[in-house]
């Protein structure tokens, strides 16, 4: 079974994507643009301009993994960053995936290992 879990890391591609690329090209926005290691099992995520549709690439130990999804209706949040690319918690990515708007969550303090 193919899952996400708080051990991976979450990498947002803020600028958007044209969603008929496949493994190919959205590994090519990874390699232009991220700049991470593609096989790190980390998962790069891709929004398209009207930010309905969005696509999250991993590597899965022997093959990449595209898991695909479009709203029937509203939108994705785009978070605010400074840069092209935008580091995301799990927690926040699950608050993506269901359209709660991430900078109005208020969070409780919680232990955190120091990087």
């Amino acid at each position: 079974m193919f899952s996400f879990s708080g051990f991976q890391r979450y990498f947002l591609y803020r600028g958007s994507t044209d969603m008929r690329k496949g493994f190919n090209g959205l590994s090519g926005l990874v390699r232009n643009h991220i700049q991470h290691e593609l096989l790190s099992g980390d998962v790069f995520i891709f929004l398209n301009k009207r930010r309905d549709r969005i696509k999250l690439l991993v590597w899965d130990r022997n093959g990449f993994v595209v898991w695909y999804k479009v709203l029937e209706q509203g939108t994705f949040e785009l978070p605010a960053a400074e840069n092209n690319t935008l580091e995301m918690s799990w927690s926040d990515i699950q608050l993506l995936l269901e359209g709660i708007e991430i900078k109005s969550v208020k969070r409780r303090k919680r232990y955190q290992k120091a990087a």
